[in-house]
């Protein structure tokens, strides 16, 4: 099975949803950048929620042989990131999400989806 990088990307909102993540945001980078067509921000209460969420994303996408490229980060350092190519999501502590400040470095980027 195919699944489009949309596809993907909103079963990872699904997904972080389902887990009670915070503050999920869904950008359309396409026009912004070449290496990806989508950005999943999210945030995490606790590391272990972090953990959660990216185990949830690889397990969910694992049956259909689509997994990360690419996984960066660890429930320590407050931030995991998972790249699926046309995808990558960004999984933060509400502390480090704040640090690195990516939703105003892609303010400019359409907001496809956004949950409190």
């Amino acid at each position: 099975m195919h699944l489009e990088s949309i596809d993907i990307a909103r079963q990872m909102v699904s997904i972080a949803s389902e887990k009670q993540a915070e503050d999920i945001v869904l950008l359309d980078v396409r026009e912004l950048v070449s290496y990806c067509d989508y950005f999943v921000l999210m945030s995490g209460a606790s590391g272990r929620q972090l953990s959660a969420i990216a185990d949830t994303v690889e397990k969910t996408f694992k049956p259909l042989k689509i997994g990360p490229r690419h996984r960066e980060g660890d429930a320590d350092s407050g931030w995991i990131l998972l790249d699926f190519g046309g995808v990558i999501a960004h999984i933060f502590t509400p502390e480090i999400r704040s640090y690195y400040k990516l939703d105003r470095l892609w303010e400019n980027a359409p907001k496809l989806v956004a949950m409190q």
